[in-house]
């Protein structure tokens, strides 16, 4: 049995959160739950016995607040940033376009809250990520919310190539700290991604096709392979990863210069 960690795991309630919250805390690691829906949150976290935190990305406010409840754990070795999705054309009540918010912004304020505490435990960090992000995106810095060209599609592989970005700076400025940063895919599981879009990627997922993907006990594990493997030994830090082997990536995750500029860009976003 691997050493207890005490896993703070967003997107918690359903799909891969869920069933990744169940092994950890089956495996005897700690789990601090956090979603979105008070109810289905709170019915995961008792049913493993575990604490829970209740937060929506699209409110930067209550992310904020978010990160303040946290620091109440005496340790934080791992935070997984799970929580995201695809959704309708939508201005969140901080005025950025919904999908990149809650799949990037959001993630990026709540590290960056709790990067001393992170830092001081030689933390991981872990990224939900998606093979959308080599499918789809294609970032410019000065239209991250799309507001020229905007499609489901492409907001949500800017969001998942984001994330992957994220890693690689993340890597780049705090590795030394001792901080261990990742990305993966977790497959393309059977959940209700995409239910509320226009994305032709909801066909997939809510027709016969979808008895045919991967099951959501499946991504679940491909998180907790990273949560519980030694970085520099299991896995190669800052790094993205499908199938618990290094993935292929967008050719804009090789370009340190838009990685710096998404972070820097990101910080003025957020006024931090």
């Amino acid at each position: 049995m691997p050493d207890q960690q005490t896993i703070v795991l967003t997107g918690a309630s359903d799909g891969i959160g869920a069933a990744a919250a169940r092994q950890l805390t089956g495996r005897g690691h700690r789990v601090v739950v956090v979603g979105r829906s008070p109810e289905k949150t709170a019915a995961v976290a008792e049913e493993i016995g575990a604490p829970f935190h209740v937060a929506d990305f699209a409110d930067l406010a209550q992310v904020r607040a978010l990160a303040e409840e946290l620091t109440a754990y005496p340790r934080i070795d791992v935070l997984a940033n799970n929580a995201g999705g695809i959704f309708t054309r939508q201005t969140t009540v901080d005025g950025f376009e919904k999908t990149f918010q809650v799949n990037h912004l959001a993630p990026f304020l709540l590290t960056h809250l709790l990067m001393d505490r992170l830092v001081e435990a030689g933390a991981k960090v872990i990224q939900t990520s998606s093979v959308g992000h080599r499918a789809f995106g294609k970032i410019d810095l000065d239209d991250l919310d799309n507001g020229r060209d905007w499609n489901a599609n492409k907001a949500y592989g800017d969001a998942k190539l984001a994330n992957v970005l994220f890693t690689k700076e993340l890597h780049r400025r705090y590795a030394d700290q001792g901080l261990a940063a990742a990305a993966f895919h977790p497959g393309g599981i059977a959940t209700n991604f995409a239910n509320d879009t226009s994305s032709v990627m909801r066909f997939a997922y809510h027709t016969p096709i979808r008895h045919l993907m991967t099951s959501v006990d499946t991504g679940g594990k491909r998180l907790v392979w990273l949560v519980e493997g030694t970085p520099g030994q299991t896995w190669t830090l800052g790094e993205y990863y499908e199938r618990n082997r290094p993935g292929k990536v967008n050719p804009q995750v090789k370009d340190e210069a838009l990685a710096r500029g998404l972070w820097e860009r990101s910080e003025e976003m957020l006024g931090l």
